[in-house]
């Protein structure tokens, strides 16, 4: 039986943000939501107005990309039959959404599987650069039976750029001309040393909108040409970014679940709570708090706004997974500081059940789990956290996945990043630059004697000495 786009709605249900339920001392009232109200209009109104403009091209993902996939169709059709390994040279945001999503969407062992069970490539990501992880990766894969997909729109991330140069030597010593046949480019059209090297090499290559940011890029090739390899209805994962976006087209938060989650975090923000927690209680969905991770502090965390006044805002976002971090980090979250809010990710409807068998008669607090299921006991384990939680007046909030699949992930991650865009306004920050991470990049230039950054090596040279008082 099709399912309904309805039916695979996700809920937002922030109950335990409210003062009725945690207490008027921590709790958010109505009439500070009330009061808010004009702050969520303009945010709404301000990101409505900018839709694909300046870096805002990822809100236009779910309906401008339809000859996009279908060349992602056919190049992904042709790699499943090529290749036993695919593998994704990149990092930040090039790297934790393909992650994420393969995660959520694929089986859990799926590198594990048979080749007629997996019905697919291999899949890595190569998203760091300890020399001893793509040691690793070479002893895992056929070289002659890999393809490699090298993400950066800028082609000058220095992490992806050396991976990719360690890469394309071994493969033009074994293969020669062939080499090409055995990457894939996604970067920017327009600019960049990846466009140039693709071009003189003759690489298939995919196109990252130049408004669209590493850490939206999951709805552009960078996202869904991996997925499509791994056999990913990616048409899916648009239709349910579409179907949330329409849901989300009035400012108010009632109604509209991102500008909900916008405006509590803002306002518990502004009442101390700088620590937005992100705990799934599915395995599928662990990677998606590190994904949430990136686009909450790489986009929120700002010290001036956009006319120059001082901000320092942004929540530390934080990972977690129920119900294993009810073991090492609930007792923090429960009794510790009031500084944090917990977003739990339920699930309605696991792909399968699995049903704890009769046994341990003798032991009467072993014995009464036998006949339940491990479903129940993971969702049981959720709300029984969130009841804790909320004795404890410390805030929380529950979005409801009916079930994890393609539709209700594009549902999820859209409005996460909707929520995103609007909470960056209400802050009156740039939500799209990253002057923090740009600080870091540039050092690392300085220091590897990068031709044009000779003044910051300069000013990396007059900073103070470490003194060894201080090393023991």
């Amino acid at each position: 039986m099709r399912q309904r786009s309805q039916d695979l709605r996700l809920r937002f249900d922030f109950n335990n943000m409210m003062s009725e339920y945690v207490g008027k001392e921590q709790g958010i009232t109505k009439a500070q939501l009330k009061a808010n109200s004009e702050l969520c209009k303009k945010a709404f109104e301000t990101v409505q107005e900018n839709r694909g403009k300046g870096m805002m091209g990822w809100s236009e993902l779910p309906y401008n990309q339809d000859q996009v996939v279908a060349d992602i169709l056919e190049t992904a059709k042709a790699v499943r039959k090529s290749c036993k390994y695919f593998v994704v040279l990149g990092i930040g945001g090039s790297a934790l959404g393909p992650i994420a999503v393969f995660q959520a969407l694929k089986h859990l062992h799926y590198n594990d599987l048979k080749d007629k069970a997996r019905k697919g490539p291999k899949f890595y990501v190569e998203d760091n650069v300890d020399p001893e992880r793509m040691l690793a990766l070479f002893d895992v894969i056929e070289p002659e039976k890999t393809i490699f997909n090298v993400i950066t729109k800028s082609g000058s991330t220095s992490e992806t750029m050396s991976q990719y140069l360690i890469i394309w030597d071994m493969l033009k010593q074994k293969f020669g001309e062939r080499a090409k046949d055995h990457v894939i480019a996604t970067t920017s059209m327009q600019s960049g040393n990846l466009i140039k090297i693709a071009k003189k090499e003759g690489l298939k290559t995919f196109y990252i909108p130049d408004s669209v940011g590493g850490r939206f890029s999951e709805l552009c090739p960078v996202g869904l040409l991996p997925a499509a390899v791994l056999g990913i209805d990616i048409k899916k994962m648009l239709k349910g970014a579409a179907y949330i976006d329409k849901l989300c087209n009035k400012p108010d938060y009632t109604k509209n679940p991102a500008m909900a989650f916008a405006i509590l975090q803002y306002l518990a923000f502004n009442q101390g709570k700088n620590v937005s927690v992100m705990m799934p209680y599915a395995d599928s969905l662990k990677y998606m708090a590190d994904w949430y991770c990136q686009l909450w502090a790489e986009s929120l965390g700002k010290a001036v706004k956009k006319d120059g006044s001082p901000a320092f805002v942004g929540q530390t976002p934080v990972k977690s997974l129920g119900v294993t971090d009810q073991h090492s980090q609930v007792q923090l979250y429960t009794e510790g500081p009031f500084d944090k809010v917990v977003t739990f990710i339920a699930v309605d409807g696991y792909r399968g059940s699995v049903t704890i068998p009769d046994g341990c008669e003798e032991f009467p607090n072993v014995n009464f789990l036998c006949g339940h299921t491990l479903n129940e006991l993971i969702d049981t384990e959720r709300r029984a956290t969130e009841y804790a939680l909320t004795k404890k007046q410390r805030l929380n909030n529950t979005i409801y996945l009916p079930e994890v699949n393609e539709f209700t992930l594009g549902e999820f991650m859209f409005m996460l990043e909707l929520a995103t865009a609007y909470i960056g306004e209400m802050f009156g920050i740039d939500t799209y630059d990253q002057p923090g991470v740009e600080e870091g990049k540039n050092a690392t230039y300085a220091m590897f004697g990068r031709v044009g950054y000779e003044e910051k090596r300069k000013e990396l040279e007059s900073a103070p000495k470490q003194s060894k008082d201080y090393i023991c």
